[in-house]
């Protein structure tokens, strides 16, 4: 088993490390981690005796050979600069931001021609499935895209996405888990306002449905579509609520969209301009 490393054990690197090792695909004697702080990682060796911390890059490159980057977007072109010194085409970068593209991470390690993937997780990897986002560099072989897709796959879902998509898509996984929080939350605001229900059994049966729900989506007895008309009987309560639904949600989603890639956008701009004032003389 290669030795892989974390460049991050924020949010989303100890989300990845933990599921990788409860889906048994990575052992934690071949988890290596670097952080900024300390902190961190020293929590995640607690539960996980066995993994390794480094102190600098240049020892998680000696030691590893695949690389995830679970940095900040603004952090990202400085962590992968900081690599090309040591870095060698026995490595392989794996990005978890969306902002920085495949190719612009390949120029950064240039002259040397390193495989990079981009892999955008979900928080619901944590259960080992829901969806990931996956966009090859060019210099990732058959080889290394099989041996990547299984890797992705022991804890997700995997999608191939291409550059135009990568916000939108992003949104759906990766902050629509968050979203979707945001609006049970609402309705369940919204019965213990209206009725007698409490709020602990509001949230106890609206749990219980929805991990149902996905189940019944996992088993494809339906699909969005089929399930609204299947529970939606003529003259009966579920179609009074959901013309409520129309009414209220309009343009909602559409505005949420295009804040989304307004940020996206911006995001990108940033790392453009950094890319670029690097590369000036």
């Amino acid at each position: 088993m290669k030795n892989i490393g974390f460049i991050g054990t924020g949010s989303m690197g100890s989300l990845i490390i933990e599921a990788f090792i409860k889906a048994k695909y990575i052992p934690q004697k071949n988890v290596h981690m670097l952080n900024r702080t300390m902190e961190k990682p020293l929590k995640l060796q607690e539960k996980y005796k066995k993994t390794t911390i480094h102190q600098n890059v240049n020892e998680l490159l000696r030691d590893c050979e695949w690389i995830f980057l679970c940095v900040k977007p603004h952090e990202m072109v400085a962590v992968l600069e900081s690599m090309k010194e040591n870095i060698t085409t026995n490595h392989i970068i794996i990005t978890i931001t969306s902002p920085l593209q495949v190719e612009e991470s390949e120029r950064i390690l240039q002259p040397s021609s390193i495989p990079v993937v981009r892999f955008i997780p979900s928080i619901v990897n944590l259960s080992l499935d829901g969806p990931s986002l996956v966009t090859f560099g060019s210099q990732c072989t058959k080889k290394h895209r099989k041996e990547l897709w299984e890797m992705f796959s022991s804890i997700s879902r995997p999608q191939l996405i291409t550059p135009p998509i990568t916000r939108v898509a992003s949104d759906i996984a990766s902050c629509g888990p968050a979203f979707l929080s945001f609006l049970l939350m609402k309705m369940i605001k919204g019965a213990t306002d209206e009725t007698e229900i409490d709020e602990e059994t509001a949230l106890k049966i609206m749990e219980r449905m929805i991990i149902g729900y996905g189940e019944t989506l996992r088993q494809q007895h339906f699909d969005l579509e089929t399930l609204k008309k299947r529970v939606t009987v003529p003259g009966g309560v579920t179609g009074v609520g959901l013309k409520v639904l129309e009414d209220e949600v309009g343009m909602m989603f559409h505005h949420l969209f295009r804040e989304t890639e307004k940020k996206y956008r911006e995001d990108r701009r940033k790392i453009v301009e950094q890319i670029k004032d690097r590369e000036e003389p």
